[in-house]
């Protein structure tokens, strides 16, 4: 086992140590990866790319308006809302979980103001020093959230942040939000990923067509923890992707080709993280660390995850992902693998294993049935479990832009899934659920 650790350390330890020869040379100043549209499509209201001052994931912000430019700094104001309805279906359902007990689930159905996003950001002084300020809101769970980072542009192939951001487990990790198939993410990236937190990063394009982000932070997720929750472990985190044919992957690297990419455009890339977490509560309450889930749909922080009576105080988390994807003439494939083992458990009692080791995938592929108007796609994930439960599920939906562009999106996604590993009120998921999932919704970036 130790040397299984120490492989899995060194391959981390290669990720971090990626930057360091990103002092060597001043590049010209472009914006990594993104995407010029030909000068038909020069309008206001066409594809939207993600600011520079972006780090990754939820928190990137669109281009927005501008409210004040000078010397001296800048103001943009930008946002993100999502309305929708889920229906998650038979109604009754219980589930027996990896010890044999039943266990009862509570299904949705409901219509919700789901997610609000406003993003302040500009640059202060020095075009160099840019800052994002978030509000992030969820109102189905009733929490509203005021966060931001800051960060300094040395050249093309570094960049030095702090403040939140993501742990880099998955490709979804990266920016690509909310240019997914639906509103949320799919499956198996829910189950393997890490979350958010406060913490410090580096990014940049390292090689011509080859970037990189590689993170510190607090925790696996921050979302529920407070200061004095904290241990004094620290969650490591990379990931690189390499885009050899075009050097870009469309709008944010997400799906749907709005492009039409006439010529193939590829990427390939790999993630890691590792976290030392805790289960940051008092014995006798629930833990306020929900960010790891063990293939059942238990939380492994919750009192008897692994065994009757026993409740795991402190566990460690290592993920391994690989990730390729390909755009051309509307079509978008996307393939991604993970790898998650879970181990050193400190417990109030014996325990019957000492590590748990999961792998498994998602393939998702969208096609521009009309060119920036209307795409069909179709999505699974299979989870490869020690419990030998085999979670899966399958999806399709379509997604229509009625204004000709990504800022507007009704969306229609339907979801079949055995034995769900994960869940959460933010997704579409919930903890052993098996059955038919519906949504509608419609969403706006601005």
């Amino acid at each position: 086992m130790q040397t299984r650790h120490t492989h899995r350390r060194g391959l981390l330890l290669a990720l971090l140590l990626l930057p360091a020869a990103a002092w060597a040379q001043d590049q010209a100043e472009v914006d990594p990866g993104k995407v010029e549209a030909p000068p038909e499509a020069q309008k206001p209201k066409e594809d939207l790319s993600p600011a520079g001052n972006a780090i990754a994931g939820e928190f990137t912000p669109s281009k927005g308006f501008d409210l004040l430019k000078s010397d001296w700094g800048s103001l943009n104001i930008s946002m993100y809302g999502l309305f929708r309805y889920v229906n998650q279906l038979p109604a009754q359902q219980t589930f027996t979980d990896h010890l044999g007990r039943e266990r009862v689930i509570k299904t949705r159905n409901d219509l919700n103001w789901h997610r609000t996003m406003v993003w302040f950001s500009g640059f202060a002084l020095n075009p160099r020093f840019i800052y994002v300020v978030t509000l992030w809101s969820l109102p189905s769970t009733q929490q509203t959230l005021l966060f931001g980072n800051m960060q300094y542009r040395f050249n093309r192939a570094l960049t030095l942040g702090v403040g939140i951001g993501p742990n880099l487990t998955a490709r979804s990790m990266s920016g690509s939000h909310p240019f997914w198939l639906s509103s949320d993410r799919v499956m198996g990236e829910e189950f393997f990923r890490g979350g958010f937190s406060s913490g410090a990063w580096l990014k940049g394009e390292l090689l011509p067509r080859f970037f990189y982000t590689v993170s510190v932070n607090t925790n696996l997720s921050q979302l529920g923890i407070t200061a004095s929750n904290d241990t004094r472990d620290l969650a490591f985190s990379g990931t690189f992707w390499w885009m050899p044919t075009t050097g870009e992957f469309g709008q944010r690297g997400g799906m749907a080709d709005f492009e039409e990419h006439p010529r193939l455009a590829t990427r390939f890339g790999m993630s890691a993280g590792h976290a030392r977490e805790d289960r940051a509560s008092q014995l006798g309450l629930a833990p306020n660390a929900t960010q790891i889930r063990i293939s059942d749909g238990l939380l492994l922080f919750e009192e008897g995850a692994l065994a009757d009576g026993v409740t795991v105080q402190k566990g460690t988390y290592q993920d391994w992902a690989i990730d390729a994807a390909m755009k051309y003439r509307g079509f978008t494939l996307q393939a991604e693998y993970f790898f998650r083992w879970l181990n050193d458990f400190v417990a109030t009692g014996p325990l019957p294993i000492d590590e748990i080791f999961d792998h498994g995938f998602t393939v998702q592929a969208m096609h521009m049935l009309l060119p920036k108007k209307l795409g069909l796609y179709g999505s699974a994930s299979y989870v490869f479990d020690d419990f030998q439960r085999h979670p899966w599920e399958v999806l399709g939906g379509l997604s229509y832009f009625p204004f000709d562009a990504r800022s507007v999106r009704l969306n229609l996604h339907v979801i079949h899934v055995e034995k769900s590993p994960t869940g959460s009120s933010f997704g579409f998921y919930t903890g052993g659920q098996t059955g038919t999932t519906l949504s509608l919704g419609v969403d706006i970036l601005l």
